[in-house]
């Protein structure tokens, strides 16, 4: 079965949005932990996220994927936004663990003048302070598009990163389609060639999660711009062999095309239909 849903917003709880997943034909969705413009978390409705949880395992749901808020930058220059990061993380995993299974997807942030190595060694140290032995839940750092001073624009900066870390078996990728492509891989013509290399450089094992999207822009453009399914550069057939891909097909795929719930809905009909079993 193809595993895909798409974004949905969490404002309405937890046990909402799963009902919203399942109303659309998804079995699996992302959500914002809180504003993804930063701000405080809502207060934990232990009911809510149980009745959730029993939705998911009566509907066998795959692994859903909590996103970070964007303003989460773990390699800021700025040692107070460092802290936030670091709160932000912290209070997030402590509330994801009550879902089994759960993913937790954040953008590596940006080095804003300091460098791609600083930048590295500064996220890395983050995540030795937010990490620990007994949690469950897998921190997936997503793969940028490299726009201005992202960190995270190549697998081997992503690799860098989970090598810094000591517990870097809560470590997973997120592969987004726009972002790869956009930064520079070319996964129209040669997506065999681009996961022989993640698999090389990160290893495939790491790899849990995918965002699919379509790209407004040209292969290589590092601007993270994203389309609607096969309304873009990289195309309804090139997607289509992405979710069939034997080394892709069994990961949760999320949309984060630019669609209200009709659109999501009409995109997953597509792929479920362009899916081989």
């Amino acid at each position: 079965m193809l595993n895909i849903g798409c974004h949905l917003s969490s404002s309405k709880g937890y046990l909402a949005m799963g009902k919203t997943a399942l109303q659309i034909g998804a079995n699996t969705f992302q959500f914002f932990t809180r504003n993804p413009r930063g701000g405080k978390a809502k207060a934990v409705d232990l009911q809510d996220i149980e009745a959730l949880v029993e939705l998911l395992q009566t509907n066998n749901f795959a692994p859903l994927v909590a996103h970070a808020p964007y303003t989460l930058n773990p390699c800021a220059a700025d040692e107070h936004l460092r802290d936030f990061a670091r709160e932000v993380f912290q209070e997030d995993l402590q509330v994801l663990e009550y879902i089994p299974g759960m993913l937790y997807n954040f953008h590596p942030g940006s080095h804003v003048k300091q460098g791609a190595e600083v930048g590295i060694i500064k996220i890395a140290e983050t995540l030795n302070q937010v990490l620990y032995k007994e949690q469950q839940t897998m921190v997936l750092l997503e793969t940028m598009a490299g726009k201005g001073s992202e960190v995270g624009r190549s697998f081997e900066e992503l690799a860098a990163i989970i090598d810094k870390v000591q517990l870097n078996e809560k470590l997973g990728i997120c592969l987004d389609t726009c972002h790869i492509f956009d930064g520079g891989y070319d996964i129209v013509n040669n997506l065999d060639e681009v996961i022989l290399q993640f698999d090389k450089i990160i290893g495939l094992e790491r790899l849990k999660a995918v965002h699919l999207n379509d790209s407004l822009n040209v292969l290589g453009s590092h601007k993270d711009r994203h389309a609607c399914i096969g309304k873009g550069n990289i195309g309804l057939d090139a997607l289509v062999r992405v979710i069939n891909h034997p080394a892709l097909k069994h990961l949760p795929f999320n949309l984060e095309t630019p669609n209200e719930l009709p659109g999501y809905a009409a995109e997953i009909k597509l792929l479920r239909e362009n899916y081989k079993e």
